[in-house]
């Protein structure tokens, strides 16, 4: 560990100064609400130093000299400009950024956020919530991870559905955080909507490479999700009735300025819809019927300052997919149901130790829980089964943030996560009157558990032009006698060759300790989590990127880069192996480990401010697989390989109560088996031994795996939304189309076989299953 205390000593001494200097620190927040404004940009216009909020609204920039005018700016909000005398050591300086009003000694001009070209940080997108909220949406259900595909880079699993493949990777290799907390599943109803509820959403971050030593765990992705803060100043609320589900937020004081809560609920209510009329007709065949059939989500935050130092905050999500049907007929009752869903808490703590140094304390709890069950009851006869599955995670993590002058800003830390795994197990229970006859067994892994440790240390060094991102991230991992350990090397560059334009380069490695064991079509509630163990090694990858960024007329903002990955030890169940087969079977033995490979390029152009704002991206990859044990050995393509993708998204501001909004899509098809030929071995009759009668079995055989492709991908769709200012609020109505031309798009393919009636024999064919058509929506919103 030696050698990240001399870097940290090296990084303070190159921090350091002997000039006199003046260190300006606090919070930004927005004046609204008292939300903290994060990644906030502030800039001393006199010397052209500058320094970016954290994730708290938390800034500090030391300055030489007399005098500074600092510029402090913020996206969606309205820039200020603050008129400063330095003397002494230190001032604090709180700022909340104005809408349109104009305040003593400050200034409000034009609003201007970081570009894109500054930045040392490349393959990253920050997605306002404001703007994700008017991407027209499936049954006007407004989808954070919906949104997230359509950008450069980023696939869905499949037609409708919220999965996140990026950059080549699956699902599993995708760091969710939500608050800083890992989500393991990210979707309801298998993977139609995604369970953040955007009314509750503060900001939206996908970093796709170059990761900063602070992220580790995961191969592809890192998604930070934070909640709203909650607001300080007033009473609020926002929700929505649309044709699925129905949603409510509400934020306020609990005492002004000083402590605030934040809660938010939503439902869908395809039960309460559709629940009677079932019944109905269940009751007229003589047949009683309970059903359950929906999904909900629990949003809640505390925030209180306990005084400019110190601040605490308490967070919370719950939410479940609920689907069962129980039938009861005379004296039987028979039925079964699928539960499952995600708990996640965390408490956090800010201590802003002094003006150059601040810390962030987290402690964190998050459980993703599985229950299938079945149910068969008569007059002397009970039978039930029991699968349960899941993971839970209790950890703790420090972050720290030192800032000593405008040139370095140095961040280390490390944490630790106990994780507990259930892969699954069957509980059987027979119970049979009058009869000697009884079964109460439990078939399965058994649960495991494992500690997960990492320490870091990165330092965002400024010489001028070129701009580095350096650091080193130490993970370690034990499982049962197993132990591993890996030091994982990150560095991003900037050179900035004008005011507007700069070329990027990062390199960054990863490791991942746990598993998740699916299949490559739908997102199952049968998916499971499990470790890396002496027989599965940690899956590990690098990556490394180059390209260009600019900034047009403050307007428009360009990137383009190209990216290569490898990964090793990637997970893939056996062939022929699933969950459903073989429950008395170690998972161990299900699966099978391999390499993969990655590259491409991504063009992207964002248009941000105007009547008109949106963006075009486009991805050209490659994706591969190989497993000794898969295809012969040989390499194939991923299933969600996809040669070209192209997303196009647009709003157009009619008037201040009336906008349009579109998406475009358009994907080359998934990659997908299917057999040539089949052919006839000799077997035995079930029951019997030998050939008899000349008893033959079919085998079907004769392509390499992924070796065809389904038809090509593309969709549009629009929304139109009517604003109107109320005596207590605002109302908006939205009336969207999802797949506007009705465009049958495959969602998978089905095989089978028909008798051709001239020649008597079978063949065989091919047909591409759509499932989503033309799907209006109307939903009512309101602020209030």
């Amino acid at each position: 560990m030696r050698i990240f205390t001399w870097l940290f000593i090296l990084l303070l001494v190159l921090g350091t100064s002997l000039q006199a200097q003046t260190t300006i620190s606090g919070y930004l927040t927005d004046e609204d609400t008292g939300e903290p404004l994060l990644a906030a940009t502030v800039l001393d216009v006199i010397s052209g130093s500058g320094v970016v909020a954290n994730t708290y609204g938390f800034y500090s920039l030391t300055l030489p000299g007399d005098s500074a005018r600092l510029r402090i700016s913020y996206i969606g909000s309205r820039t200020v400009e603050i008129p400063l005398f330095l003397k002494g050591e230190a001032i604090e300086r709180n700022v909340a950024l104005p809408s349109s009003v104009v305040l003593e000694a400050v200034e409000v001009t034009a609003d201007r956020g970081e570009r894109i070209e500054q930045s040392s940080q490349m393959s990253r997108n920050e997605v306002p919530v404001e703007q994700i909220k008017r991407i027209p949406a499936l049954l006007g259900e407004v989808d954070v991870l919906k949104a997230l595909q359509l950008l450069p880079g980023v696939q869905s699993g499949g037609e409708g559905t919220s999965g996140l493949y990026v950059r080549g990777g699956s699902p599993d290799q995708n760091l969710v955080l939500l608050d800083g907390v890992p989500v393991y599943n990210v979707s309801h109803l298998l993977g139609i909507f995604s369970v953040f509820n955007a009314d509750a959403l503060r900001n939206v971050t996908l970093t796709k490479g170059g990761f900063p030593a602070r992220y580790g765990g995961r191969l592809s992705s890192v998604l930070e999700i934070n909640m709203k803060e909650g607001n300080l100043r007033e009473w609020r609320g926002e929700g929505s009735i649309g044709l699925i589900s129905s949603k409510l937020t509400l934020s306020g004081p609990l005492q002004k300025d000083k402590t605030s809560v934040l809660i938010s609920g939503r439902r869908t209510y395809a039960d309460l819809i559709f629940g009677p009329l079932v019944k109905s007709a269940a009751r007229s065949e003589g047949i009683d019927l309970k059903l359950k059939l929906y999904f909900y989500d629990v949003n809640a935050k505390i925030q209180h300052k306990i005084n400019e130092d110190h601040r605490l905050f308490l967070s919370f999500y719950g939410g479940a997919d609920v689907f069962s049907n129980i039938f009861k007929e005379d004296d039987s009752r028979s039925g079964g149901g699928v539960d499952w869903g995600n708990t996640i808490s965390a408490a956090r703590w800010n201590w802003r130790i002094n003006p150059k140094l601040f810390l962030n304390t987290t402690a964190t709890y998050s459980r993703y829980n599985i229950d299938i069950e079945a149910l068969a009851e008569e007059q002397d006869l009970q039978f039930k089964a029991l699968y349960r599955s899941g993971i839970y995670d209790l950890g703790g993590k420090l972050d720290f943030d030192y800032i000593p002058n405008p040139k370095h800003y140095i961040r280390f830390g490390g944490g630790l996560t106990n994780h507990t795994y259930r892969p699954g197990a069957v509980s059987l229970n027979l119970d049979v009157d009058d009869t000697e006859a009884e079964l109460d067994t439990l078939i399965g892994s058994p649960s495991d558990y494992s500690n997960e440790m990492y320490v870091y240390v990165e330092d965002d060094i400024n010489f001028g032009a070129l701009r580095v991102n350096a650091g080193l991230h130490f993970s370690a991992f034990s499982v049962d006698n197993q132990f591993y350990t890996s030091l994982q090397p990150r560095l991003g560059l900037r050179y900035l060759l004008q005011n507007d334009l700069s070329l990027k380069a990062s390199f960054s490695t990863m490791q991942q300790y746990i598993n998740l064991l699916t299949s490559e079509s739908l997102s199952l509630p049968t998916d499971l989590w499990v470790p890396s163990t002496g027989r599965i090694a940690p899956q590990e990858s690098w990556q490394a990127a180059v390209g260009a960024a600019k900034t047009l007329n403050d307007k428009y903002e360009l990137s383009a880069e190209v990216y290569y990955k490898q990964m090793k030890n990637v997970v893939s169940y056996r062939e022929g192996a699933s969950f459903f087969q073989g429950f008395d079977e170690e998972w161990e033995d299900k699966v099978t480990q391999g390499d993969g490979e990655a590259y491409g390029l991504e063009l992207f152009a964002q248009k941000k401010r105007g009547r008109l704002t949106g963006w075009i991206g486009y991805t050209l990859s490659w994706n591969w697989r190989q497993f000794d044990e898969l295809n012969s050995g040989g390499r194939f393509p991923f299933r969600y390989d996809r040669r070209h993708d192209l997303s196009i998204v647009a709003n157009y501001d009619l008037s201040d109560r009336v906008w349009l909004s579109g998406a475009f899509v358009y994907g080359t098809g998934n990659a997908v088996s299917l057999p040539t030929y089949a052919y006839n071995v000799a077997g035995a009759r079930p029951g019997s031994t030998g050939n008899r009668f000349g008893f033959y079995n079919s085998v079907e055989t004769g392509v390499e795996k992924n070796s065809f492709r389904m038809s090509d991908y593309h969709r549009m769709d629009l929304s139109i939304s009517f604003r109107k200012q109320k005596r207590w609020g605002t109302r908006t109505w939205v009336i969207g189309a999802y797949n506007a031309y009705w465009h049958r798009n495959p969602y998978y393919i089905e095989v089978r076989e028909d008798v051709n009636q001239e020649t008597g024999e079978f063949e065989r064919q091919v047909r591409e299953i759509s499932i989503l058509p033309f799907i209006p929506s109307i939903s009512y919103q309101f602020k209030f």
